[in-house]
C-alpha cells in the first residue's frame, strides 16, 4: 500500500546542489513549507551526519507557515571520479491533537502516519585550467513517494523497494545515532567521574577548615585563661612617697652608739675640768 503524499512542500524537491571548491564550509538551503491548516511536525536525517551541520534539523511548522533550513557541508578533499551517495530525508507527521508528546517519542509512537521525502547531494566544483573536466557523477534516489509509478510497473515492487530504501537509510541513521549516544555516555561517565574527585576535595577542604577552626578556638582558650590566672595574683600596693623638688636633701641618719660615746667622753671630760678648776680654788682659799 503506497503512503499518502509529502504533507510539506520542499524546494528545492530533489536534489540539492553544492558548489566548489571545497576547501571550505559551503552552504545550500532548503525551504519547508506548511501549505495545510494542520501543525506539521519535521525531522531532517541525511546518510553522512559527520560531514554536514543542519539547522534546523528538526521543529513544528504552523500552517501556511514556511521555514529555511541551512544545510552546511564541512571541508574535504573533491575527487571528481568518486561516486557521491549522500542523501536527506525530510520526515514529516501532522500534530497529534489528543495529548502532548515528545518530538522524539512520536516518530516511534505513529510510524504509519510517519511520511518521508528524499533529496540527493550533488557536488559542482569549477572546472581549473590545468584539468579536464569531471564528470558529474551522483547516485540515484528512490523516486519521492508522491512521483507517479511508470505504466507496467508492478505496485508491490515498488513498495518493496521502498521499504528497503528506508530501512537502509533507517539503519545507516540509527548506527550513527549510536554512535553518538556511545560518545556521550562517555562524556556523562567523566563528567561524573570528575564530579567525585571535586567533592573529594570538597570535603578535604572542609575538614582542615574545621581543624583550622578548633585549632584557633583552643589557642583563644588558652590565652584566656591565663588572662584570667593573672588577674587573680594579689599585687602588693607598694607606697609611693612623694618628694618635692625644692625640698632640703635628707639628712642622713645618725648612728645611736656613736653619739652615746661621745657624750660619755664629753662627760668625763667635763668632770675632770671641774675637778681642776675645784682644787685650784681651793688651794688659792688656804694661801
Amino acid at each position: 500500500m503506497a503512503k499518502p503524499a509529502q504533507l510539506l512542500n520542499i524546494e528545492p524537491a530533489n536534489e540539492l546542489k553544492f558548489l566548489g571548491p571545497f576547501r571550505t564550509a559551503v552552504a545550500s538551503y532548503m525551504r519547508l513549507t506548511n501549505p495545510t491548516d494542520h501543525d506539521i511536525f519535521f525531522k531532517i536525517k541525511t546518510t553522512a551526519p559527520k560531514k554536514y551541520c543542519v539547522r534546523p534539523n528538526c521543529g513544528l511548522l504552523e500552517p501556511h507557515e514556511s521555514q529555511e533550513i541551512a544545510i552546511v557541508l564541512q571541508p574535504f578533499i573533491f575527487d571528481s571520479n568518486e561516486k557521491n551517495k549522500h542523501k536527506f530525508m525530510v520526515q514529516s507527521m501532522v500534530k497529534p491533537d489528543d495529548e502532548e508528546i515528545n518530538l522524539e517519542d512520536l516518530w516511534k509512537k505513529y510510524p504509519e502516519k510517519l511520511m518521508d521525502s528524499k533529496l540527493r547531494c550533488v557536488f559542482e566544483c569549477p572546472l581549473d585550467s590545468n584539468q579536464p573536466a569531471p564528470v558529474a557523477e551522483s547516485a540515484t534516489v528512490a523516486a519521492p513517494p508522491n512521483s507517479k509509478q511508470s505504466a507496467g510497473t508492478d505496485p508491490a515492487s515498488n513498495d518493496a523497494g521502498a521499504q528497503f530504501a528506508n530501512a537502509q537509510f533507517n539503519a545507516m541513521s540509527n548506527e550513527d545515532e549510536q554512535k553518538s549516544e556511545a560518545s556521550l555516555l562517555k562524556e556523562v561517565k567523566k563528567l561524573r567521574d570528575n564530579e567525585s574527585v571535586l567533592r573529594q576535595e570538597n570535603l578535604q577542604l572542609r575538614e582542615q577548615i574545621i581543624q583550622l577552626h578548633m585549632q584557633v578556638d583552643g589557642r583563644a582558650k588558652e590565652q584566656s585563661s591565663a588572662a584570667t590566672a593573672a588577674k587573680s595574683v594579689p599585687v602588693q600596693s607598694v607606697p609611693v612617697h612623694y618628694q618635692n623638688p625644692y625640698s632640703p636633701p635628707p639628712q642622713l641618719a645618725r648612728n645611736p652608739p656613736l653619739e652615746l660615746m661621745y657624750t660619755v667622753i664629753a662627760a668625763v671630760v667635763m668632770g675632770i675640768i671641774g675637778i681642776l678648776i675645784g682644787k685650784v680654788m681651793y688651794s688659792e682659799g688656804n694661801k
